[in-house]
């Protein structure tokens, strides 16, 4: 029993180092990408055509000055980033991958469950710093996450209809895709809004709320977040490859599948201009919610037929 142990916890171990190096490099990659649609070259000087520059990076981050303003939630302040960098953590666990054994009978459970928590390291981070900036972007991310967090779990009602059980690895070798190619789209605007990412990143507006949430952080803290965001944004485009595309993480397609959502997600950043919130959220209980609503009594009632 012990040697089992032992070496689950060398898997999980690695899967970790590995998700790391892979949210490191898609920040190059993020860099890469928006100074091409910008008509300009990018990162290209540490190493050979910049291919060490997130680790430059991630050193001239870490060296600078990590203290909160004196007025502030020193607890929560500290403990909201490592929070934000545990949930984003925890979901690698729930894949089954095929070296890393790690099953749990209600995962897609879990899974929409991590999804909804992460707005607590956001709120808590908005309102220990004291700022106003920083609190008006925790507030506008609890609007955001909670309303779109809804229509996330009437989609999770139907790909738990279609499973055999609330278990991920209950999927086995069919592909759900052909069932849920209509929900793939509005999937992917919901998870854009609840990564705050463009053009919903209305959180941490630079033109409007100077960094948002995060504006009183700097130094490893700020890394921890950065960090948090781009594993958050990995995680969301693995899961949708799992449950849209390709239930099988060891096919040969599912890492193309897989690129090509989280380039998709990068690109938007750089081609779709920012919403207005009032419009976000009209958008979300006016069409998104009754949308999904709608789709989950359809898919729910054909599955019972």
């Amino acid at each position: 029993m012990w040697k089992f142990t032992l070496l689950t916890m060398v898997q999980l171990v690695v899967l970790m180092v590995m998700v790391m190096i892979s949210v490191a490099f898609l920040s190059l990659l993020e860099r890469k990408v928006l100074s091409l649609i910008h008509y300009r070259k990018g990162p290209n000087k540490v190493g050979m055509m910049g291919l060490l520059q997130p680790f430059a990076d991630a050193i001239k981050l870490m060296s600078k000055d990590d203290f909160p303003i004196y007025w502030s939630n020193k607890l929560l302040y500290y403990f909201s980033p490592l929070f934000m960098l545990l949930m984003g953590l925890l979901g690698w666990m729930l894949f089954p991958f095929s070296v890393v054994v790690y099953s749990l009978s209600k995962s897609l459970l879990l899974v929409l469950l991590l999804l909804g928590m992460g707005a607590y390291s956001l709120i808590f981070s908005g309102w220990s710093s004291n700022s106003k900036y920083a609190l008006l972007g925790a507030i506008r991310a609890l609007s955001q996450t909670i309303s779109y967090e809804v229509c996330m779990g009437f989609v999770f009602i139907v790909v738990i209809s279609l499973y055999p059980s609330l278990s991920m690895e209950s999927s086995g070798d069919i592909s759900p895709f052909p069932y849920l190619l209509s929900l793939f789209g509005l999937t992917y605007f919901i998870l854009l809004a609840e990564l705050n990412r463009a053009p919903f990143d209305l959180s941490e507006g630079e033109s409007e709320l100077v960094s948002g949430y995060s504006v009183e952080y700097g130094g490893a803290m700020y890394t921890i977040i950065f960090l948090s965001e781009n594993m958050m944004i990995l995680f969301s485009s693995f899961l949708m490859t799992y449950i849209f595309f390709l239930p099988n993480t060891s096919s040969g397609g599912f890492p193309l599948i897989f690129m090509i959502l989280v380039k998709s997600i990068i690109v938007m950043r750089g081609v779709v201009p920012r919403f207005r919130y009032d419009k976000l959220m009209s958008v979300c209980w006016m069409s998104v919610l009754p949308l999904s609503l709608i789709s989950a009594n359809i898919f729910v009632a054909l599955n019972m037929l």
